[in-house]
């Protein structure tokens, strides 16, 4: 359900945010300190289309290439519609992982959409210390829809 040429932002806007609510992953592309690609699968929640949050081991090979390269890119498609109506949202976007000063605030991103979905909620002390995951975020830089040509459009905050 690609939105339609010359749509307004307001349409835009909400086609980024259909997509992202019926989507529970998103592609990860990250590239390592030489900038050999990689692409991964992770369960996310977010902020509007602005901040994208996850939990990962830090020595999962995408957690070790954010540390070396913070750029990445998202792809996230609505997996629920049929062949040949895809509707999609990429970002470009700075990640790293969550620092102690917006813990809290990132943990109440995530543990809103774990809450919707039933899952487990996830404290400071799963993702600091001894625990075997960290708290990323990912804040984007440009977002953008596909339209009903398979071309971007990019999502006016």
């Amino acid at each position: 359900m690609a939105v339609e040429d010359g749509a307004d932002d307001a349409t835009v806007a909400d086609e980024a945010r259909r997509v992202l609510a019926a989507s529970t992953y998103l592609t990860l592309a990250t590239a390592d300190a030489d900038g050999r690609p990689w692409a991964t699968p992770v369960w996310f929640a977010s902020r509007e289309w602005a901040e994208f949050v996850w939990v990962s081991r830090p020595g999962a090979r995408h957690s070790v290439n954010l540390a070396a390269r913070p750029g990445v890119g998202i792809a996230v498609f609505d997996p629920t519609v049929p062949v040949g109506t895809a509707s999609a949202v990429y970002v470009e976007a700075e990640a790293a992982e969550v620092g102690p000063d917006d813990r809290v605030a990132a943990l109440d991103v995530y543990n809103r959409r774990t809450g919707e979905q039933g899952l487990r909620r996830w404290t400071e002390q799963h993702v600091t210390g001894a625990a075997q995951f960290r708290l990323y975020r990912a804040v984007a830089t440009h977002v953008w829809v596909l339209d009903e040509h398979d071309g971007r459009v990019e999502v006016d905050a």
